[in-house]
């Protein structure tokens, strides 16, 4: 692998961070976890796909510029850089977007991935429910068909990003006799339809950023199937890649908050007498370089025809075990100052790591928890047998 970015890949580069400098709002926006917060990313969404940056890696043709991973790699790097807003529509353009690049219809594809791209359309995942977790075979919310139609009934929880989407896409069991990972099937639904129920689920902040969602005799047409009847557990599985492996946690996020711990380890350093917090922070700055290589490894395989498989569940335990090492650093470092919340006129950017801390606690649970993930590895990876 070569390590050296070649003239384009930095003309590239310099293109992103121009153009962010130029657009980057002025003023912080509110928690996307608000209603209106969630329509000021909402309007950043948009503003990124009209410079047609909305999914780099995506077609021309559904406003992406057909960038290769290295490329997208470096659009990461600027991004997080210039301390861009987060993307409210991750669930969509990180993990729904390639899936329905490879198993959508044309007409599917022509439907959803343009307006997902500029925001116009915000996409909620609903997939766990409360016998359901990361044990996604336990399914039992059913789809059933009738005529051109799907009557949908059960109960998804955890959906992230539900309280404000306009969709959410699920995984329900449409052969009513089946068990575990077969006759399930991939649908779309929208959250206004007729039948549907979203109650908001408050996170450890108090603001809603999942939810508890009801379907109740709810009918969404058969072509909001995602891929052939029965088919839905493949399909989740090559979505969970894609959350678990390179696109939804991209190396920029972790190296710029490990950039920030040394920084704030270098401000208090003359008050630190635990020498296992320096340790912590060189680990931390360690290891967050580490995936930055290992993901560009990956990244130069894949380009080369290779395929991620069930090496992306190490990616998970690592970089979701990584944001919490990096953040309970900072809380030690802060001491009682880090109990401040962002809402606190004293808390400065002190509030900034009580967030990131709370929410690194989700790390090892969403995108199948960590213990299911060693299981996985070592049972697929190293072959060792199941108890």
């Amino acid at each position: 692998m070569d390590l050296n970015y070649t003239p384009e890949q930095n003309a590239f580069r310099k293109e992103v961070r121009e153009w962010l400098a130029a657009n980057i709002p002025a003023e912080p926006l509110q928690s996307f976890d608000t209603a209106e917060g969630f329509e000021q990313h909402r309007e950043w969404e948009k503003t990124l796909a009209k410079g047609n940056w909305g999914m780099v890696t995506w077609p021309k043709e559904y406003g992406g510029r057909g960038c290769n991973l290295i490329e997208w790699l470096i659009f990461e790097e600027e991004y997080y850089r210039a301390k861009a807003p987060l993307r409210v529509n991750q669930n969509g353009i990180f993990l729904l977007g390639p899936t329905l690049m490879e198993y959508g219809t044309p007409e599917q594809k022509e439907r959803f991935i343009s307006k997902m791209a500029s925001g116009e359309e915000m996409w909620a995942q609903g997939w766990s429910e409360p016998g359901a977790g990361s044990d996604m075979a336990a399914i039992r919310s059913k789809a059933i068909r009738d005529g051109d139609e799907y009557v949908i009934n059960g109960q998804k929880v955890w959906s992230t990003r539900a309280v404000f989407a306009d969709w959410v896409f699920c995984i329900f069991r449409t052969d009513a006799d089946s068990e575990r990972h077969k006759g399930l099937s991939f649908v779309f639904v929208p959250l206004d339809a007729p039948g549907v129920t979203v109650r908001p689920i408050p996170q450890l902040d108090g603001l809603p950023g999942f939810a508890e969602i009801f379907f109740d005799d709810v009918r969404v047409p058969v072509s909001n199937r995602l891929g052939g009847e029965g088919e839905g557990w493949n399909i989740a599985m090559a979505t969970a890649g894609f959350e678990r492996g390179l696109m939804l946690r991209s190396p920029a996020r972790f190296q710029e908050t490990a950039k920030r711990l040394v920084s704030l380890y270098r401000e208090h350093a003359n008050d630190i007498m635990d020498l296992s917090i320096e340790n912590a922070v060189v680990k931390s700055y360690m290891d967050a370089e580490a995936y930055a290589l290992s993901t560009y490894q990956t990244a130069s395989r894949l380009m080369k025809g290779g395929k991620i498989g069930s090496e992306s569940s190490v990616n998970k335990i690592f970089w979701s075990e990584l944001d919490q090492l990096m953040h309970e650093t900072a809380m030690s470092i802060l001491a009682s100052r880090a109990e401040l919340l962002p809402s606190s006129p004293n808390a400065g950017d002190v509030g900034e790591w009580l967030d990131g801390f709370m929410f690194a606690q989700s790390g090892p649970i969403y995108a199948g928890t960590n213990e299911i993930q060693r299981n996985i590895i070592a049972e697929r990876l190293l072959g060792m047998p199941r108890k």
